[in-house]
């Protein structure tokens, strides 16, 4: 959630802290901070709110200094407030964290009875207040250091800066993200590697509970035996472009129009077009054993995975099971050894997706993630790998990111069925045939934005907003809601349009708008039957249908969205730019802040 970054230079730090911090503040936005070390003082500024209100505050009162920290924060422990920011600043210890510490309270209580004061309300100060009374009770800063994280339960990643020594960054984590960079001539410490893109051209990603002691001169690490380890610098390829806005007001709508070249990207690793067949560059073995695949994830993946079921189910014949991660890692489940568990994470750092991949860990033949980093820990914990190749989503809604995840689903769907034999040779030409033609008919959708905002402007008023969705179309119903209230801060709901009559239709008025999906297939005339029921109660119906479904409703009295035609194996992909352009005229439209939208983050690493 939070956002970390650690510098050790031979020029000043504080700007190029700030501009990493910018670069960082799509993870948490309630407050930010700087501390640096100068002549053996600690400088500190903190602000409450966005980093432009710290900035501010550094124009006015500098930080000097060639080693630094800084952070933005997402609020787990404490209000918002310019006391509960990082860095927290105990006698010779400053430090940052991000992550959750559990047992916080118990080493409070430790600590004030030996006379402490504690002035904030989080669980990082406790971090601190620990370190500094070990370097009181006589112990080196690295022993300190070591004692402290000891003593710590939970998830955590740290930076830690002691005012005596403006040499060493001290770093650790667990179950958190956090990355060490090479640049020229300085060294960066960061939560994740984009944001540092235009600095380093080395990385070392950090595995569980290592500790780095990082100087100029060398970077020592330690695992969690205290045992001296290597850990291999990395080249990185990242398109420092890639995370600026361009022409556009907003990421999140530049991230809705790069989908249909991202989508392109994401399918390319997987279609042989000169054989006209997908594969996986990884060995698969013994699929013809497997009797059950289990999908987890969180949020707007989580609606991935409930597309894939559909797709699984009817082209692979198997039973699947799906999940939301943070009830499958608590629930009493059973595992078989010939099941394959498959993860789905942007960020591939989600903690409670973590958790449950932990979970089944040599209790399944394999464990496959779906992600957007592949040194993330879930990529790293994983037999095998499945990336999506987005590029950097900043937009803190999900949009370019879920329809590469449907990508990569849809191109193991394909796979899985022919390993299984379940398709003839013109079927898997007309699912590959479709999945090609996708980017040409999301082109063709953005295009045409008028018709989006014109149903935005019918939602600006309402306080509930309906979607109904059937078939593999009820997730996007589900996830077209999210959406809505990620960014718009409107409640809404998605419903499979079969089960309107069972309770939601008691909330059908004029008042509140029903959008609903409705391609041209099996099942167009029952979802037709559910939009007269909502007529027949003065409801206000929103409709997105395609080009037959638009002939056949050549006489209707409601507002209609005309999509291209397109094959059925692909309509929960097309039906997501509608949902995404709806949300984004609908927020933008309200005024509210699209890409940091208020109370979330993007990579969600505490539970």
């Amino acid at each position: 959630m939070c956002g970390i970054v650690g510098i050790l230079s031979n020029r000043e730090v504080t700007p190029t802290i700030l501009d990493v911090l910018k670069k960082l503040e799509y993870r948490g936005y309630d407050s930010a901070g700087i501390a640096t070390i100068y002549n053996n003082n600690i400088n500190r500024q903190r602000a409450k709110g966005k980093i432009e209100n710290l900035e501010k505050l550094i124009n006015q009162n500098d930080l000097p200094g060639k080693i630094g920290i800084g952070h933005t924060r997402w609020a787990t422990h404490g209000i918002p407030s310019e006391d509960n920011a990082h860095p927290h600043h105990v006698g010779s210890v400053v430090g940052v964290h991000n992550g959750i510490i559990e047992n916080f309270r118990e080493i409070k209580k430790e600590l004030s009875k030996k006379g402490y004061h504690f002035y904030s309300e989080t669980d990082t100060e406790v971090i601190i207040q620990l370190c500094s009374y070990f370097t009181k009770q006589g112990l080196n800063n690295k022993d300190a250091f070591l004692k402290t994280i000891k003593r710590l339960e939970g998830a955590f990643a740290l930076c830690l800066m002691f005012k005596d020594d403006e040499t060493k960054l001290y770093v650790t984590k667990r179950s958190a993200p956090l990355v060490i960079g090479y640049g020229e001539s300085d060294i960066y410490v960061g939560s994740d590697a984009v944001s540092l893109s235009n600095l380093i051209n080395k990385v070392i990603f950090l595995d569980e509970d290592d500790v780095a002691i990082i100087s100029k001169k060398e970077t020592e690490i330690f695992n969690k035996t205290g045992q001296k380890i290597k850990r291999k610098k990395k080249s990185v390829e990242l398109n420092n472009e890639a995370i600026n806005k361009g022409n556009f007001q907003h990421f999140m709508l530049k991230e809705i129009h790069e989908q249909p070249e991202v989508f392109t990207y994401a399918t390319s690793s997987f279609i042989n077009f000169k054989q006209q067949k997908i594969e996986i560059p990884h060995k698969l073995i013994e699929f013809d054993n497997i009797n059950r695949i289990i999908l987890v994830a969180c949020g707007t993946a989580f609606y991935a995975c409930a597309v894939a079921k559909y797709w699984f189910e009817k082209y692979v014949k198997i039973p699947v099971e799906i999940d939301v991660a943070s009830e499958f890692r608590y629930r009493d489940n059973s595992f078989g050894k010939n099941e394959y568990a498959i993860f789905v994470s942007q960020s591939g750092e989600t903690a409670d997706t973590l958790a449950a991949l932990r979970k089944v860990k040599g209790k399944v033949k394999k464990i496959i993630s779906i992600v957007n980093v592949i040194e993330s820990s879930i990529a790293r914990e994983s037999d095998i790998i499945l990336p999506i190749k987005a590029g950097p989503e900043i937009g803190v809604a999900s949009t370019k990111a879920f329809t590469a995840q449907l990508a990569v689903l849809a191109c193991l769907t394909i796979y899985f069925s022919n390993r299984r034999g379940l398709l003839s040779k013109n079927e898997n030409s007309e699912l590959i045939d479709a999945l090609v033609s996708t980017p040409r008919i999301m082109s063709k959708i953005l295009s045409k934005t008028e018709d989006y905002k014109g149903f935005a402007t019918k939602l600006l008023k309402s306080k509930n907003v309906l979607f109904l969705g059937r078939g593999n179309l009820y997730p996007l119903a589900l996830e077209a809601a999210l959406k809505l209230k990620e960014i718009s801060y409107i409640h809404a709901e998605g419903y499979p349009s079969g089960e309107l009559k069972h309770g939601p239709i008691a909330l059908v008025d004029e008042n509140m708008p029903v959008i609903c999906f409705a391609p041209y297939n099996d099942l167009f005339e029952k979802t037709i039957s559910n939009v007269e029921e909502v007529l027949a109660r003065s409801g206000n119906v929103l409709l997105i249908t395609d080009e037959k479904g638009y002939s056949y409703l050549s006489s209707h009295e409601f507002p209609i969205i005309k999509l291209p035609k397109f094959s059925n194996f692909i309509e929960p992909i097309i039906y997501a730019i509608p949902s995404q352009l709806i949300a984004y005229y609908t927020a933008l439209f309200k005024g509210t802040d699209i890409d940091q939208p208020r109370n979330l983050a993007k990579s969600v690493t505490v539970e």
